[in-house]
């Protein structure tokens, strides 16, 4: 398995061999820097741990500068994510970058949506709403009846109500590579990764079409 950390961009638009505009999102995907290694005989199963976009260390605390300095004396970094069973021979200190993966590999985007704050059903759940003439007064909005009463005489959990909307961790599966510009650490993906734009994203070799050997 694959992955890199990166910060999403922006959205663009490319054009292909054939003269096409296709829409892509532009992700800065390195370089990431490895900071350990586990193995099954030191930690019990194989992964690569991976930082990214380096932090003042000022603002580390103790325990995160002590294992900075315990695995290769690396700088602080804001990001660290774990991958299992990575593909590439690797040891701390090495860096990756957007090149480990190649133009047609497909990939899942892992992110966090756009918060939306406080919404009702309509803008969160997209219900209908009630009707508009007829007696109707302060419906419009409304998402009706919610449960019984007497029986069973309470509302099932998971009922679709008004509440926070956004800022949850979404998996965007399958999308294309479009360009990868190693000089610039940066990947242009087709289609929409989760977040706004400065967020920070993870890019892994998709699940359902792995990356060919």
């Amino acid at each position: 398995m694959i992955g890199l950390l990166g910060k999403k961009i922006g959205q663009t638009r490319v054009y292909d061999e054939t003269g096409a505009v296709i829409s892509v999102t532009v992700v800065l995907a390195g370089p990431n820097r490895v900071l350990q290694k586990k193995t099954e005989e030191t930690d019990g199963y194989n992964a690569v741990q991976l930082g990214f976009d380096d932090q003042k260390e000022n603002r580390v605390n103790k325990p995160q500068a002590g294992h900075f300095v315990k695995h290769g004396k690396s700088a602080p970094v804001k990001r660290i994510k774990e991958f299992r069973d990575f593909s590439l021979d690797v040891n701390p200190g090495d860096t990756v970058g957007p090149d480990v993966f190649a133009v047609g590999d497909y990939i899942d985007a892992i992110g966090t949506t756009k918060g939306r704050g406080f919404q009702g059903v309509v803008k969160r759940w997209n219900f209908a709403g009630g009707p508009g003439s007829h007696g109707q007064k302060g419906f419009r909005r409304r998402p009706g009846s919610i449960a019984a009463g007497s029986t069973p005489g309470w509302v099932d959990k998971g009922k679709k109500m008004p509440g926070h909307m956004g800022q949850r961790r979404r998996t965007v599966q399958n999308l294309q590579i479009v360009q990868v510009r190693k000089d610039d650490n940066v990947l242009l993906i087709k289609g929409a990764v989760p977040g706004a734009n400065g967020d920070y994203v993870v890019i892994r070799e998709s699940k359902k079409k792995p990356k060919k050997a």
